[in-house]
Parts: structure tokens; C-alpha cells; sequence
């Protein structure tokens, strides 16, 4: 895979690679100084002569686009620049392709400096337009066209961000905003900045990267039912480091539903599920058998299915083991580990539930149990668990309640 080497230029080395300057004035000097004593004669013939000259007339207003390097395609995050040559820049428009407002980019003026500098980043492949418009002195109004082209990019030189929850969805109060990268991210602070989550009420919250291709957003403490979040992943052209870039930003809002929590005691063989703070329902439950012990610590509802076919071979159990399971439809299933925990309806565990734990790591509960839990929960309802003698491994699921604030924080590229 081949990386296009994209070095800086040192400041004050830049080199301006598109120069738009329109001059062209006619120019003389203006005389009528006349010698004391000179005659009538010599007045009428110097102005016969033509003495009197035309005044100089200012020059047209002109204007330079600066980017780095003498290539005629210029990389994606390379700072444009442009000034006035001659005369005072007014306006700055900025856009690729055929002028329209979903193709501008935005820029910055600097009256003082009579300079526009360029805010948005650059879009791989394209032909940008500037157009900037002034006066001179003379108060003439003109307009300067440059162009300058991007750097092409693969896929292999971009990273995409998928992004959880969904827009529009209605999540539980522990939902993390999940953000992952299909191409590892080497500049995370550089990413991190580009990314922001806001909500309404506003409440505390951190980054915290996961991995070099994972990165999450939660509050210091559970969200606020009924709470409005909005999620800004402006990452298109960004520098990840390595030579990638960010490939396109995403922006969505999701909103919070009732506070739901699930406390599972393996102890006691019960889960008490509260809503909004109130004890709603205490289910008869079965969680994982010695060896298959289910793992404690504060887990959150990734996925949930209706039904959904249990093989043991995806949690590393051989065929011929005689713990080898097939199911091919276990109903209300909801996911809580990557290894394979789901909260789920086992009829065929009735007998043990509420007495035993006979399960494979699953916790399981009557049918009609499982089908009401599964009503009332959506991705990113909180399941407590205690009891177990296993814990839960971090980064077994979205274990980010199983962090400490403090650690959490700790987590993020730009502390």
C-alpha cells in the first residue's frame, strides 16, 4: 500500500503555489510649477508643450492563495491562506466542484491583516475555487479567481467512524456513545478534538479510548431520563496519523428513555428490575454453572433479538464436548458481553430458576419474564451482576461503567 508523503512547510518557507494578481495602470508625474519672472510667452508655451500631466491612477485590486509546496495537488489538512497584493480584500468565497452552499467551505477574515484564512478542511480529489473580491484605492471594485486541486486518497489512506447509538434512537440511561474506526487512529488528539457530544440538561462526560480503533463517550454518571444528546463527529480530512485521514464526518441525536436497571444476584437467584428508580418486577432467575460462571460487574444491553440461534461453538466449545449446545431459538435474547451473555427466556431451565445456576454464562428466565423484560429495555439499559467469583474482563462488552471516573478521564487523548 502506497502513502503519500505529506510534509508541513516550515513557517515562513511556504510557497505560494497560486498567484492571482491583476495589475495595469498607466502612470505620470503632474508639473504646473512655473519660474518667478517667466513671461507670458513662456507660460503659453510650456502649456502648449503639455506640462500638465495626468495624476497616477491606483493600481487594480489584487489578491494571492497561498498553500504549502510547489505540487499542483496540495494534501487535505494544508492551511490556505490568501491576501490582498494590491488594495483591500472585502469578501472571500471558497467551494469545490460547481458553486453551491452544500459545496462551500468556510473561512476566516482578518481585517487588520487584510488576510482569509481557511477553517474548513480540504475534500480529497477535488478542484477548489476562490474567489475574493476588493478595492482599490481609487474605490474600483474587482473580483480574483484561483484554483488549486486535492490529493486523491484510497480507503486504505482513510478511516471511517461508525457510530452507535443510532439517529433517533432511544437509548437506556448507561449507553456509551460508541465510535469506531475501520483503520487504526495513530493521532487520537488530533481526532479527539474534532469529536464533541452536547445534551440538554448538560451534564459532565469524557472520551475514553478503548483501543486505537474504538473510542467512547459517557457522563460521569448515568444520563438523565428523557435527556436530548446530539453527537458531532467532525472528522473528515482530519490528520489520524500514518498518512490516513478522516474519511467523512457523522453527525446524529438520540434521546434517553425511563432509568431501567436489572440487578442480578447469583447468590439469591433473583433479579430485581427497577424502573425510574421504583422495584417494578423480581424475576426467578438462572445464571452461569461452575465453569461457566456468569461474570460480575456493571454490564449494558448492546444488541437485542427477538430470536436468535445459540451455537456453543462461537463461545469456544468443541462439538463433541459434552457441554456442545445448538439452539436455534431462544427467544428475547439480549446481549451484554462479546463473549456471549444474554439476558434470555430458557423454558427449558424453569425447574432451576430461582434455586440453581445451570447455565452456560447466560442468565435465563421464564418466557413470560423474558418476554416483558424485553418490552420495556432498550440498548443501553444497565444489568448489574453480583454474586459470581468471575469477573467481567474490560472490554468484554461496553464495560464502561466498570471504569472509574478518574481512570475514565484518564482515558482520553487530550488529557
Amino acid at each position: 500500500m502506497s502513502r503519500c508523503r505529506r510534509g508541513r512547510v516550515v513557517a515562513g518557507a511556504a510557497t505560494a503555489l497560486l498567484l492571482s494578481v491583476l495589475t495595469g495602470a498607466c502612470t505620470a508625474d503632474q508639473s504646473a510649477d512655473q519660474a518667478d519672472g517667466e513671461s507670458n510667452d513662456a507660460k503659453g508655451s510650456a502649456a502648449a508643450a503639455g506640462a500638465e500631466r495626468e495624476e497616477p491612477q491606483a493600481k487594480p485590486f489584487a489578491a494571492a492563495v497561498e498553500v504549502p509546496g510547489k505540487r499542483s495537488q496540495v494534501a487535505v489538512d494544508s492551511p490556505v491562506r490568501l491576501w490582498a497584493t494590491s488594495g483591500t480584500v472585502q469578501r472571500v468565497r471558497a467551494f469545490y466542484g460547481k458553486q453551491s452552499p452544500d459545496r462551500m467551505v468556510r473561512g476566516r477574515m482578518n481585517a487588520a491583516k487584510g488576510t482569509w484564512t481557511l477553517q474548513d478542511t480540504l475534500q480529497p480529489g477535488r478542484t477548489y475555487t476562490v474567489l475574493s473580491t476588493g478595492r482599490n484605492a481609487d474605490g474600483e471594485r474587482r473580483t480574483v479567481r484561483s484554483t488549486f486541486g486535492t490529493d486523491d486518497l484510497s480507503l486504505d489512506e482513510q478511516t471511517y467512524a461508525s457510530v452507535a447509538p443510532l439517529q433517533g434512537e432511544t437509548v437506556g440511561v448507561g449507553m456509551p456513545v460508541v465510535v469506531t474506526f475501520d483503520v487504526p487512529v495513530k493521532n487520537r488528539a488530533a481526532i479527539e478534538r474534532q469529536m464533541s457530544v452536547s445534551s440538554k440538561p448538560m451534564v459532565r462526560g469524557s472520551w475514553h479510548w478503548m483501543s486505537a480503533t474504538e473510542v467512547h463517550y459517557r457522563p460521569r454518571t448515568y444520563w438523565p431520563s428523557g435527556a436530548d444528546v446530539d453527537v458531532d463527529i467532525d472528522i473528515d480530512s482530519v490528520d489520524a496519523g500514518g498518512g490516513i485521514y478522516g474519511q467523512e464526518s457523522r453527525q446524529l441525536s438520540f434521546n434517553v428513555g425511563d432509568r431501567i436497571v436489572s440487578e442480578i444476584n447469583l447468590n439469591t437467584y433473583q433479579m430485581r428490575v427497577k424502573v425510574n428508580g421504583s422495584l417494578a418486577r423480581t424475576i426467578p432467575i438462572s445464571g452461569g454453572k461452575p465453569g461457566f460462571e456468569t461474570r460480575n460487574g456493571t454490564k449494558v444491553i448492546m444488541e437485542k433479538f427477538e430470536s436468535k440461534r445459540m451455537d456453543a461453538a462461537t463461545t469456544g466449545i468443541d462439538r463433541d464436548d459434552p457441554e456442545y449446545y445448538n439452539i436455534s431459538n431462544v427467544e428475547y435474547a439480549m446481549r451484554v458481553t462479546y463473549s456471549g451473555e444474554f439476558l434470555h427466556a430458557a423454558p427449558w431451565s424453569v425447574g432451576s430458576q430461582g434455586g440453581a445456576n445451570v447455565s452456560h454464562g447466560c442468565v435465563g428466565m421464564s418466557t413470560d419474564n423474558a418476554a416483558w423484560l424485553f418490552g420495556i429495555t432498550n440498548r443501553g439499559d444497565i444489568v448489574q451482576v453480583t454474586g459470581s467469583d468471575r469477573d467481567l474482563e474490560q472490554g468484554n462488552g461496553w464495560t464502561d461503567w466498570d471504569i472509574s471516573w478518574a481512570d475514565y478521564v484518564a482515558g482520553s487523548a487530550l488529557t
